[in-house]
């Protein structure tokens, strides 16, 4: 038995819907036009015997007779019936000979058999009517021939279906093109996700120059598999980055720990091994601590927990914690802040890169030298500085420092990871960090469009 393929099943069910969907939409709106239409001729006809009734209720009776006459006279295509009733129901004059038995439905009107007495060769005619009492006890009855409106109400409905069968079968025709373009999308996209989780990371979906909808789609889908391939290249990097920085001092370790096992002559020198290697074993858990918090530093994680911040309290509280260390090594810390300068933002963590900045200007300054930490905010720009007496950091090192274990041309502490953490915070914040072209000066600036 032959089996579709199911690109091809995928193509008579999506196109199979869409033209349900635009039949369903046709017939209603052929129903509804229809409905209209007759409504509309019914209202007409019931508007015209209401005035016919309204009409003959203010005419005098003795001008009756006269009036209706003139009415079936310049109905010139016989499809009025007009007749004036005594109270016995006997004719005075028109066209009907006798008052029909009918009930009147809830529109006043009903549609009734009448006896037509001035159309030759017809001994019955079928209309809508109505029979309205006047006053003096006469009876009107006025009413419509219903074979000429039901002529034109069947020459609507014959145009109508022909209207009608073109458009079902565009429906169609429509359906399954659109039918076959949605399914063609998906399939590029289950194409694309089939290629990317064999590791594919750089395939993307093609995007015309003048996209769709679907090509809007396509591309928000892009830039998210950009962000998933650049996440995924970081988490690439951090890895590397630890299996690259642990190595050698996990072997240095492993060294020191062999060796001392093999030479220490004592418990106390047994200790003495034990306590370095748990020395060097919390500077390697620092190392992987401080790459998985630049992580999630990098990926905003923490933005949930933003609120306002006092800048200026912030600076202040830095610099307390830092003036016993300034003293002991004869630096001295001054602090320039300005008041009332207010963001959105986490103050842990702001305090952490600004702790960071002044620990390596008294760390890296000269001894006996100064220390400023400013805050300022002007010309809608706040700006915080920390700068020292050294000779600062060399242009061509300007974008190398904020590298992940990048430690400069000289031998220092650390691990090279303290500026590329303050980089974190600092864009989580919306803080650009630069480097004074002359001299030490560090300064964190971002606009502030509320100042």
């Amino acid at each position: 038995m032959y089996q579709a393929d199911p690109r091809t099943r995928a193509t008579l069910r999506w196109g199979g819907a869409i033209a349900a969907l635009l039949i369903v939409q046709s017939l209603m709106a052929a129903a509804i036009f229809w409905a209209l239409l007759n409504a509309s001729h019914r209202r007409t006809m019931q508007e015209a015997l209401a005035g016919d009734c309204r009409f003959f209720a203010q005419v005098d009776p003795a001008e009756r007779r006269e009036e209706l006459r003139e009415m079936l006279e310049r109905d010139i295509h016989r499809e009025r019936f007009l007749a004036l009733f005594d109270s016995r129901g006997q004719l005075i004059d028109g066209n009907v000979a006798r008052l029909p038995d009918v009930p009147a439905d809830r529109t006043g009107t009903a549609v009734a058999t009448i006896v037509p007495t001035e159309l030759p060769g017809k001994s019955e005619d079928v209309a809508r009517l109505t029979v309205c009492a006047l006053p003096g006890g006469e009876r009107l009855l006025t009413g419509f021939d219903l074979d000429d409106a039901e002529e034109a109400l069947g020459l609507a409905g014959h145009a109508l279906l022909l209207g009608l069968l073109p458009g079902l079968a565009l429906a169609i025709g429509v359906g399954l093109v659109a039918g076959r373009r949605a399914a063609r999308q998906v399939d590029t996209v289950r194409q694309l996700t089939a290629r990317i989780v064999t590791g594919a990371l750089d395939e993307r979906l093609p995007v015309a120059r003048r996209p769709d909808s679907f090509g809007l789609l396509a591309v928000h889908i892009n830039a998210m598999l950009d962000r998933l391939q650049s996440l995924i290249i970081d988490v690439r990097g951090v890895g590397d980055d630890i299996a690259h920085q642990l190595r050698t001092p996990l072997t240095r370790l492993r060294a020191r720990i062999e060796r001392g096992m093999r030479e220490a002559q004592g418990a106390a020198e047994f200790q003495q091994v034990a306590e370095a290697a748990l020395a060097e074993i919390d500077q390697l858990l620092g190392i992987v601590a401080a790459l998985l918090r630049i992580r999630e530093l990098e990926d905003h994680a923490r933005r949930s927990r933003f609120a306002p911040v006092d800048l200026a309290r912030i600076a202040a509280d830095a610099c307390d914690l830092y003036h016993p260390t300034a003293e002991d090594r004869g630096i001295t810390l001054v602090c320039e802040i300005e008041e009332g300068v207010v963001i959105e933002g986490d103050a842990s963590l702001l305090i952490e890169a600004l702790a960071n900045l002044i620990d390596n200007a008294i760390k890296f300054g000269p001894p006996a030298s100064r220390v400023v930490v400013s805050l300022r905010h002007t010309a809608g720009t706040i700006r915080i500085a920390v700068a020292d007496e050294g000779p600062g950091i060399p242009s061509a090192d300007h974008d190398l420092v904020t590298q992940r274990f990048y430690r400069g041309r000289h031998e220092c502490g650390g691990v090279g990871l303290g500026l590329s953490l303050v980089k974190a915070i600092a864009e989580m914040h919306g803080f650009a960090l630069r480097f004074g072209d002359r001299g030490s000066v560090v300064t964190l600036e971002r606009p502030n469009p509320e100042l």
